[in-house]
């Protein structure tokens, strides 16, 4: 895979037809975003078959329109909300504002805009490398390998494999607590999955950290409705992320097996919060998260 810079303007034009999502490097070109202006970036989607922009795809771009504007410090939370969904057909534009630009922190606020309205915003806190004491919630010891479980996709379709053999989906997810689609009041709130790019990513570690960002939106759907007793998944409520956090705590490695595990405390109001923690295998914590969704009922399946 071409190496890209995650933090320094790349002149290159994206043309979304050239990204379909179906592997590591289109979603790697996907988070290179082309500069339009000091402090405005515009990002493509991939040409998949959705109805609206995935949310982890925004909120990782505009991770990375942030980073661009940041020098030697390191992300350590983010937190977002989702306007409005996004359209597939056209490109998303990032506005950069530059809030603060502390001794130890860094602030920046982004807006992604689309037909001239804002469908997202961010803030992200940026930090300079600090020594301090630690801490840490040790990672489950009953859990098995991710090599011992059955891979899956997004939406739990089976991963599809290429003549060579190489994984053919960006994010390879391997679920530990059965089908992600299982749901009713029998079932406990909770998803645990091993997640990883299924390629070898570039040394960039705000690459990996947005790659990561894009994954954590995910799996935070199924945890938050797995206990709510709907008939069927696809047609009896709607569904949409209506906000989104992070906490990073040490460096992560997405080509590597990241453990998530998630739960959800409450669904009220038609909303459902997910908890999520990461660790990497070696067992060091490496990420929290945090996201509601919408889940709202439709009647007579309209």
């Amino acid at each position: 895979m071409a190496q890209i810079s995650m933090t320094n303007n790349i002149n290159h034009d994206i043309n979304s037809n050239d990204i379909n999502n179906n592997d590591v490097n289109s979603l790697t070109k996907l988070l290179d975003l082309e500069h339009i202006e000091e402090d405005t970036f515009q990002g493509v989607s991939s040409m998949e078959d959705r109805q609206k922009v995935f949310g982890g795809q925004v909120a990782s771009q505009a991770l990375v329109a942030a980073s661009r504007t940041v020098e030697k410090r390191s992300v350590h939370s983010l937190h977002a909300y989702f306007i409005h969904p996004g359209d597939m057909k056209t490109p998303l534009l990032y506005k950069v504002e530059r809030v603060r630009d502390g001794k130890s922190f860094t602030t920046r606020r982004v807006v992604a805009m689309q037909h001239g309205r804002a469908i997202f915003i961010m803030s992200a806190s940026f930090q300079r490398h600090e020594e301090g004491y630690e801490h840490q919630t040790p990672l489950p010891s009953d859990i098995p390998a991710p090599e011992e479980l059955e891979p899956f996709i997004v939406e739990g379709m089976p991963l599809a494999k290429a003549k060579d053999g190489q994984m053919m989906c960006p994010i390879e997810v391997r679920y530990v607590n059965s089908s992600p689609r299982e749901q009713g009041k029998n079932c406990e709130p909770k998803v645990q999955a091993w997640i990883r790019a299924t390629g070898t990513l570039p040394d960039e570690p705000v690459l990996h950290i947005c790659m990561f960002t894009y994954a954590s939106d995910l799996t935070v759907l199924d945890t938050a409705i797995r206990a709510l007793p709907m008939l069927d998944y696809e047609i009896n409520f709607q569904t949409a992320s209506l906000d989104h956090a992070l906490w990073f705590h040490h460096p992560l490695k997405m080509d590597d097996w990241i453990f998530l595990d998630q739960i959800s405390h409450s669904a009220s109001n038609a909303r459902g919060l997910a908890w999520g923690t990461a660790w990497a295998r070696s067992g060091e914590l490496v990420a929290s998260v945090a996201q509601e969704v919408l889940i709202r009922p439709l009647k007579d399946n309209q």
